[in-house]
């Protein structure tokens, strides 16, 4: 199984780095930003509990373990015309009234999925209210899915044994406990001034926020449980998690307009 959806911060390029470094653990994994879920789709733990801020992407999981066929068949319709512009803005415009509507169903996966392959680079940003505002990447046609890799992933999730929670990553995590691994991967700190990639859902991710994690980071280690953590190598990610093992990877980031700008550094952080 791989990612169906390309992510801010995907972890495809960083998987053999984070499985090194996976702990032997008896208990539950969980990952409460969970985004394109690579790791979790790599390792395929038989007991985890997933989550994330961003209801559209919550639901996607959803409703591929409710019934992977019926969201093939609806991403299948919207690429069986070509795509132009127009095109890509009329459906924007129909997932937006899904989101204000809360439409939570298979169309609204659908079209999560679809728009991810035709917006700008894979992004997914929202505006104050909430409405989804990538522009378009000038994608004509091609498919949005590997229809195969949707069902494997609907099979895994449709198991039993993966919880799927929508929310708050203190709230996805309020019932670790020792033993248990936790994979953070949260919105980045941004690497410069510019980078603004944590508005993937309706408020984003400030500082504040940061440092709750950082707050909730050591809560759980308290409790004994396995943490590993990924974020920029940069000096208030430090900051937040001195005293824990922290180890410096080279990454090329995909999603900048400048190829320049795509050389970067990223931290692993562990607890054990």
């Amino acid at each position: 199984m791989a990612p169906f959806v390309k992510w801010a911060g995907g972890k495809t390029q960083l998987l053999g780095a984070l499985r090194r470094r996976m702990p032997e653990c008896r208990g539950r994994y969980y990952e409460p930003f969970i985004g394109g879920g690579a790791l979790l789709l790599d390792v395929r733990p038989e007991r985890a509990v997933i989550s994330d801020a961003n209801a559209q992407l919550v639901n996607v999981y959803r409703q591929l373990r409710a019934d992977a066929e019926a969201v093939i068949a609806e991403v299948r319709t919207l690429d069986a015309p070509p795509c132009d512009r127009e095109r890509y803005l009329a459906l924007r415009r129909r997932y937006n009234a899904k989101i204000e509507a809360r439409g939570l169903d298979a169309e609204c996966a659908a079209l999560f999925i679809w728009l991810n392959k035709h917006c700008f680079n894979g992004l997914y940003r929202v505006n104050a209210a909430g409405l989804f505002n990538v522009p378009y990447n000038n994608k004509t046609g091609g498919a949005s899915i590997n229809a195969d890799n949707l069902r494997a992933v609907g099979r895994y999730l449709a198991g039993g044994g993966v919880e799927i929670r929508q929310g708050d990553f203190a709230a996805a995590c309020a019932d670790v406990r020792a033993g248990d691994f936790v994979y953070f991967d949260p919105p980045y700190v941004p690497a410069s001034a510019t980078a603004r990639f944590a508005e993937y859902a309706s408020g984003g991710f400030p500082l504040a926020e940061h440092r709750r994690l950082a707050a909730e980071f050591r809560r759980l280690d308290a409790l004994g449980a396995k943490l590993l953590l990924s974020n920029h190598d940069v000096s208030l990610v430090r900051e937040l998690y001195s005293g824990f093992t922290i180890e410096t990877l080279a990454v090329r980031r995909a999603i900048n307009c400048d190829a320049s700008g795509r050389e970067g550094r990223e931290v692993i952080i562990a607890n054990y």
